[in-house]
């Protein structure tokens, strides 16, 4: 597409100049007698708006080989894993501020309108598409079994059901989706310091990188080449599904929400990495926490998992 060279700049900007948005809009209520306060000390607004962006600005002069050679993990000091923290939340209040008042509303309407049953076959039609991406991650893995599995998925779901059910799960290949950012773990290369992208939500150095990447593989973005507007519906559409199946785990994330979606997010990419190596796993304390949290959901949302929490949202493909 004409535009994919100017959306990265797009999004970068968005993250550094809009979080005073959500800086305003978070802020409580105020007194008369605060008011009265604040309009003393509004001959020095622009120190008082902008210090907490500068100060997160200037987090990123303090970028070092260091932070881009760790392998950051959930247990790990917040000095270690998340060295940009200050301008890692400036971004994280701005997505929360799109998410609650444009994502959330759009997928609490989408999952109401729209039939599970349809929700169902357009995500597994979605996840049919990527499966050859699947396959040449696999295959750079070194693992061609399983490649030769998700070519067999992706053949006999399309043949079949043009890709909006999955019946070669019943023949007991069941699905792995991939992307570049796992497939580079698998080889060893350090994920780098934890890093929240504007709009995409949790990443890190190295997941930012394979996002870019997965991007220019999704058959989407050359299927609808040339038609700039179905392709950035459909990405949108994409969008609003990922975020509907995390509706009833919200309640889960209690307390510094911004550190529980960090942690989670870095203790199952791991997860998943070892997991594809073959090697047993770090402690899952953030998985059985949510698990006995889970227990008290009401069985009826009892569809949404934890994996689901990144996996549409940060991954949604530029074009």
């Amino acid at each position: 597409m004409r535009h994919f060279h100017y959306v990265w700049a797009s999004l970068l900007s968005l993250g550094l100049i809009a979080p005073v948005c959500a800086n305003d809009s978070i802020e409580s209520p105020e007194s008369p007698a605060t008011e009265n306060k604040n309009i003393e000390t509004s001959t020095k607004p622009s120190q008082a708006v902008q210090h907490p962006r500068i100060e997160a600005l200037k987090e990123l002069k303090n970028i070092t080989a260091k932070d881009l050679k760790v392998n950051a993990n959930a247990t790990q000091p917040e000095s270690q894993k998340d060295p940009l923290q200050p301008l890692n939340r400036q971004i994280f209040a701005f997505n929360d501020v799109l998410d609650r008042h444009v994502a959330r509303p759009l997928a609490l309407q989408y999952k109401e309108k729209v039939p599970t049953d349809i929700r169902g076959s357009y995500r597994q039609f979605r996840k049919n598409l990527g499966e050859p991406w699947n396959m040449v991650n696999q295959l750079i893995q070194g693992r061609p079994v399983r490649a030769a599995e998700s070519l067999g998925r992706f053949t006999i779901n399309t043949i079949t059901t043009l890709g909006f059910a999955d019946p070669a799960r019943r023949i007991g290949w069941s699905a792995e989706e991939e992307n570049f950012g796992t497939t580079l773990g698998y080889y060893g290369v350090p994920s780098g310091a934890y890093l929240v992208l504007p709009l995409f939500g949790p990443s890190t150095f190295r997941d930012g990188l394979g996002t870019i990447v997965d991007s220019q593989a999704r058959p989407q973005k050359y299927i609808l080449d040339d038609q700039d507007g179905v392709y950035w519906a459909d990405q949108s559409l994409r969008g609003i599904d990922a975020r509907s199946q995390i509706l009833d785990i919200e309640n889960v994330l209690q307390g510094d929400k911004y550190a529980a979606i960090r942690d989670i997010y870095l203790q199952r990419k791991n997860f998943a990495i070892a997991e594809k190596k073959g090697l047993e796993s770090e402690s899952m304390f953030i998985e059985d926490e949510l698990d006995s949290t889970e227990d008290d959901v009401p069985e009826n949302n009892s569809d949404s998992t934890a994996d689901e929490m990144h996996t549409d949202d940060a991954d949604t493909p530029t074009k």
